[in-house]
């Protein structure tokens, strides 16, 4: 699918400072041509950053023209200078971008508990407004300016046709660590040139939200800063999309933000495999939810992936305190496509020759059968390997 600037955008990233390597952008500044509807969807955690609390107070909006993002600090757990800084980047960002201070969002991830050099984010402002653009080069830039400990920038794209126009809808996300829902340490922006009003725009972020990016995890915990924010401007022309264009344009929002969610647990830090956890025959998809997260969670789960160890009694007892009840004598449990768990008891199944599928390929799936009604739910995280924690008890030492 097509990764593009949508129409009527400005997008660029530069360095400023914040990072050590001078080859790393860390300033990203995104600015619609026109007022676009703006949602946002946010951090679940009491303690939340400054940046979080005042985009919190300006969505949804239907005037919003910039978004202005940093790494490499957090800007979180600084009271109120904190938020005195995080309104500081947004009027700097509004009078690079000749709009008003509220028609600015902020969005901050690196280093909690650490002031914003504000000097440096002045200076980056400056040279990103200098440099914005709708090619490649700057959306790559982009990408990579919100980026802390990924391994990758990760951008998706989408082009639909709607009655005779062409819409782009684009997003970029970052996150590889401090990863856990609702949300977790993870930045992201996904604007469209389609035309919404910003009421629907909440509505359906919220929605897609929660069946992608709340349905990821890297260590359970949940972050101060995580946000996602939709900008839609209306320059593909024609009225807000409402009724049969509205739920096309929905599905695509959410195979792309899936497509998002996947590729942050699979650059987890450390990560040497992506778990995908398919539960299957629930009465809820929250019950689906709740057992596919309680697997998840696990840290000897994912310790046994990393072993390419099809330890199945880790898997089922992990499901049995997810707080749902179920019967245990009628679950079926499949460790890429092989069947280790039914009727209360394990089958016969050759343990090397699981233990040889989840070392082959960096993708192991995990699926449960159970027969109490007919939902589902789907989950995706990552093993723990000795390379996570070595990143994370060195993260700031």
């Amino acid at each position: 699918m097509a990764v593009r600037v949508p129409k009527g955008y400005l997008v660029s990233g530069v360095h400023c400072g914040l990072k050590r390597d001078l080859r790393k952008p860390d300033l990203t500044l995104i600015v619609s041509e026109a007022n676009a509807a703006g949602a946002g969807v946010y951090t679940q955690n009491l303690v939340c950053a400054a940046p979080v609390q005042l985009d919190r107070q300006r969505t949804p909006s239907d005037r919003i023209r910039v978004v202005v993002v940093n790494s490499g600090n957090a800007n979180a757990c600084t009271g109120e200078r904190g938020l005195e800084d995080a309104r500081e980047m947004a009027r700097l960002a509004a009078r690079a971008a000749r709009v008003e201070e509220d028609q600015v969002l902020v969005m901050s991830t690196g280093v909690i508990g650490a002031y914003l050099p504000m000097d440096k984010i002045a200076h980056g402002i400056e040279l990103a407004a200098a440099r914005l653009g709708n090619d490649e080069e700057a959306l790559i830039l982009a990408a990579r300016g919100m980026m802390t400990t990924d391994t990758v920038y990760k951008l998706a794209g989408r082009t639909i046709s709607l009655t005779r126009r062409e819409v782009q809808i684009t997003g970029m996300v970052k996150g590889a660590a401090m990863m856990g829902p609702n949300l977790a340490t993870m930045l992201g922006v996904v604007f469209t040139d389609a035309a919404l009003d910003s009421q629907t725009a909440q509505r359906i972020l919220r929605e897609v939200v929660d069946d992608t990016f709340n349905c990821i995890n890297v260590d359970g915990h949940m972050s101060t800063n995580d946000t996602v924010l939709l900008l839609a401007n209306g320059a593909s022309g024609g009225p807000p999309l409402s009724g049969g264009l509205l739920d096309e344009f929905t599905r695509e929002l959410h195979e792309l933000c899936g497509e998002l969610a996947r590729m942050i647990p699979a650059d987890g830090e450390g990560a040497t495999h992506l778990v995908i956890i398919e539960v299957e025959g629930c009465r809820s998809r929250d019950d689906a939810l709740k057992i596919a997260r309680s697997i998840a969670n696990s840290p000897l789960v994912k310790a046994a992936v990393h072993g390419a160890d099809p330890n199945w009694g880790r898997i089922i007892s992990a499901a049995g305190y997810a707080g749902v009840a179920f019967d245990p004598a009628c679950v079926e449990l499949y460790i890429n496509g092989h069947l280790l768990y039914r009727g209360g008891a394990p089958v016969d199944f050759d343990d090397a020759e699981v233990s040889a599928s989840i070392r082959a390929e960096k993708d192991t799936h995990v699926k449960l059968i159970f027969s109490e009604g007919n939902a589902s739910g789907r989950f995706w995280t990552t093993d723990l390997t000795p390379e996570y924690v070595r990143l994370n008890a060195d993260y700031r030492t």
